[in-house]
């Protein structure tokens, strides 16, 4: 019973670091990098489709990606939609195929990046803490209804805490590493 419960809770943690490692994968450095693209969505036949879905994306230089659409007629629909997005990047169209360039980014542009992935980290713990909450309340619940002793609750209470700090740390872990990445000059 406490088994379940436990490997519950460690699944529900670990799709909130999966969360925040697919957050911080579209959060833009000064390299290029298909997943900055991962969630523009373009309008093409009639719904929005993933652009990985309508195109090839690659990197043929560290500051360049290239866009290259499978159905050229869709071409202005890309550029439209990367222009929508938050990137803030100017797409070059030569009709084939469209090139972001990626520019380095300035001293403010980083800071205001670091704060961006801070919060998301945050966003993270607190999704952690909210799920070892849950946790505390089932195990609350099981001791009230009499299948598991008080002791059982309370080693259950602490293997619940090792698995939340482990998981926040992780998260920290995440956040630094994108940190170093986007201070990197």
């Amino acid at each position: 019973m406490l088994d379940e419960l436990f490997l519950e809770i460690e699944e529900r943690m670990e799709g909130a670091i999966s969360a925040l490692r697919a957050d911080l994968v579209s959060i833009r450095t000064g390299r290029a990098s298909p997943a900055l693209l991962e969630k523009i969505r373009v309008e093409a036949y009639g719904s929005l489709m993933p652009l990985n879905q309508v195109a090839t994306i690659a990197v043929p230089e560290p500051r360049l990606l290239t866009i290259r659409p499978w159905d050229v007629s869709i071409i202005g629909a890309i550029e439209r939609a990367i222009l929508k997005s938050d990137l803030g990047l100017t797409p070059n169209n030569d009709g084939k195929i469209i090139r972001l360039a990626i520019p380095p980014l300035t001293d403010e542009r980083r800071r205001e990046l670091a704060k961006l992935v801070s919060r998301r980290v945050e966003e993270a713990r607190v999704a952690i803490r909210n799920v070892r909450r849950d946790g505390l309340k089932e195990l609350g619940e099981l001791q009230k209804n009499k299948e598991i002793s008080e002791d059982d609750f309370y080693k259950a209470k602490e293997d619940l805490q090792k698995l939340t700090d482990e998981y926040i740390k992780k998260a920290d872990e995440l956040g630094e590493q994108k940190q170093a990445e986007i201070m990197e000059v």
